[in-house]
């Protein structure tokens, strides 16, 4: 069972920055596609970031410029980045990473983002 560890959520002003980081729990993961999604109160789960194996990079327009997303390969475990700058009150929402490839498809938990005004 792929393990999924999330952190680097919380509060900050407008214009603020954070950095998330997601752990998985096996280093043979990183031949799978990774992504962040996000999903805000009463909104639908929207893809953030994607990033390939081959470390190519996709954004939406809403965060392309701000987000960057990243990974990397450890010993028995890949970890998967956002870095996220001239944060907005509509970035707001709860953050989540996902990894994916042949029958695998899992969510991380979760982290809650807040951007004040």
């Amino acid at each position: 069972q792929v393990q999924m560890v999330e952190s680097g959520g919380g509060l900050v002003q407008a214009g603020g920055s954070l950095r998330l980081s997601c752990v998985v729990s096996e280093s043979s993961f990183d031949l799978y596609h990774m992504a962040w999604y996000r999903q805000a109160p009463g909104k639908q789960r929207e893809l953030v970031a994607d990033i390939t194996s081959g470390r190519s990079t996709n954004y939406p327009d809403s965060v392309k410029g701000r987000f960057t997303i990243s990974r990397d390969n450890a010993k028995n475990a890949v970890y998967l980045y956002l870095q996220m700058n001239r944060l907005k009150p509509e970035d707001t929402a709860v953050y989540y990473c996902r990894i994916w490839g042949g029958i695998l498809d899992a969510w991380g938990q979760g982290t809650q983002v807040t951007v004040s005004s």
